[in-house]
């Protein structure tokens, strides 16, 4: 079959069908998959906006190389070099955001283990997750605004520079007090590593996805924008609402219930447990609220 479509355009267009191998078919589908994802992640930034000006110049050059205007090709061939340099510092964050997504991905995980999970204790105790969620839920009661960032492995310590130093032991009373409204410490966010709060009046990076609600203020947004550029687990509570959400990966799950956030503290306390689990602990918290809904 493929002889006869062969010998057909050799005969009466002069062409013919490439070899085309097991590897050049592998080759094509991992192409395939890179240009998807790399235009899905520039459609949730603010990448998208210029993506379509480059398209746009692109096709203004190619015009121009059909109409033979030569000028415009000299000055487009003279500008391509500084204009890929020039995209590179401009789009800095949003690249090194995505290569730090590529490489906390659970695909990059299980080719290349790093670490198994193994000989790690708990990062933190039982009543600092007690505490923690004691806290959320009694300031939401009252509708105090909180922001509290559990560290994982990536330590935060850029974030961690533009509060004020604590180093005290997490308690609810601690939590409480920390976030009332009116008081020195309760603006930005708190950072929490093992069992101790190491700064607060932190100042997180705002996200620039377009997914979000409208509707959701500035807690929100750092608190997605922090689990965008860390492997950090963030806990909102509203202002306006009262409501518990909870960001990470870039994702976040709103109204969530005190066994939901408790599940979450209890996956993110176990590092073995983390290691193991193939489904994100947000994804079936996510499920279940949706479900109760």
């Amino acid at each position: 079959m493929m002889d006869n479509i062969d010998s057909f355009l050799s005969e009466y267009f002069h062409l013919g069908l490439p070899a085309i191998s097991k590897t050049d078919i592998i080759e094509v589908v991992i192409i395939t998959i890179f240009i998807y994802y790399v235009l899905a992640w520039i459609k949730d930034t603010r990448a998208w906006n210029l993506f379509k000006g480059i398209i746009t110049v692109l096709l203004l050059f190619f015009a121009a190389a059909i109409f033979q205007m030569n000028t415009i090709l000299w000055l487009g061939e003279k500008l391509i070099s500084a204009g890929l340099i020039a995209l590179i510092v401009v789009f800095q964050p949003e690249l090194r955001n995505a290569l730090e997504r590529l490489g906390r991905s659970n695909l990059i995980n299980r080719i290349f283990p790093f670490y198994n999970g193994k000989n790690l204790g708990m990062r933190f105790s039982d009543r600092t997750l007690n505490d923690i969620v004691g806290a959320c839920f009694d300031m939401g009661a009252v509708k105090t605004g909180a922001l509290i960032v559990m560290e994982q492995d990536v330590q935060l310590t850029d974030y961690e520079r533009t509060g004020i130093p604590l180093d005290a032991l997490v308690t609810k009373q601690l939590l409480i007090n920390i976030f009332e409204k009116n008081t020195p410490l309760h603006d930005g966010a708190i950072i929490i590593r093992g069992d101790r709060v190491v700064s607060a009046t932190c100042y997180l990076p705002l996200t620039d996805s377009q997914m979000l609600s409208k509707d959701l203020g500035t807690r929100h947004r750092a608190a997605v924008g922090a689990s965008e550029a860390s492997d950090a687990l963030i806990i909102v509570v509203s202002e306006e609402t009262g409501k518990i959400s909870v960001a990470k990966e870039g994702r976040l799950i709103r109204d969530v219930s005190w066994e939901g956030l408790t599940d979450i503290l209890k996956h993110l306390q176990d590092p073995e447990m983390q290691f193991k689990e193939k489904n994100s602990i947000l994804t079936r918290v996510g499920r279940r609220i949706r479900n109760e809904r």
